[in-house]
């Protein structure tokens, strides 16, 4: 992970920026903060699971910022209040040429036992906090097919939450975060 200041990759400069935060909340198990995506008309994520955040505004001090506001107020979770900034995963663009060009920062956050979040957007339908051990059971892991507006489509992998699928950016970003956190424990 690295510290979460600001080092952007040489090829996001033509890129939108964006951030989310992965938020770990603690507990007899560790917690994890998800969003379902309200459904809108020209939203490429239009109802998807994700992570909570967001385009970069010009008046975001940093993407840790970004991130950091885009969580309260898609879920009034004040992270500067609340959360302890741990680190940054690497950064993400869609693999998909039909989705914006954007790059991703995720930012990894721990807050406290007890911590309270809410639907506090009309862009967010739900917010749950998730045990990570269910994210990480092999048995969560999945295909889902993704059917496209031009009759097209395609196979994905994903996390399955009972009726709730993460997959895409999403996906990628928490894959990639399972796999420090499997090495750290070694």
């Amino acid at each position: 992970m690295e510290d979460g200041l600001e080092s952007i990759p040489a090829d996001a400069g033509n890129r939108t920026h964006a951030a989310v935060s992965v938020v770990l909340k603690e507990g007899d198990e560790l917690e994890l903060l998800l969003i379902k995506r309200a459904e809108a008309e020209g939203d490429p994520w239009s109802g998807q699971m994700a992570l909570p955040g967001g385009r970069r505004d010009p008046s975001d001090l940093s993407l840790l910022h970004t991130a950091m506001r885009e969580t309260e107020e898609e879920t009034s979770l004040s992270l500067e209040e609340r959360g302890i900034h741990l680190g940054r995963l690497e950064s993400m663009i869609p693999a998909s040429t039909r989705l914006p060009p954007i790059t991703i920062f995720p930012y990894v956050f721990g807050v406290p036992r007890g911590t309270e979040a809410r639907v506090s957007s009309r862009e967010v339908d739900e917010v749950l906090w998730v045990p990570l051990v269910a994210l990480q059971d092999p048995g969560a892991t999945s295909t889902v097919e993704i059917h496209y507006g031009d009759d097209s489509s395609r196979m994905f992998p994903c996390l399955l939450l009972g009726d709730r699928v993460i997959w895409g950016l999403t996906y990628r970003i928490l894959t990639g975060f399972f796999k420090i956190l499997h090495a750290t424990r070694q």
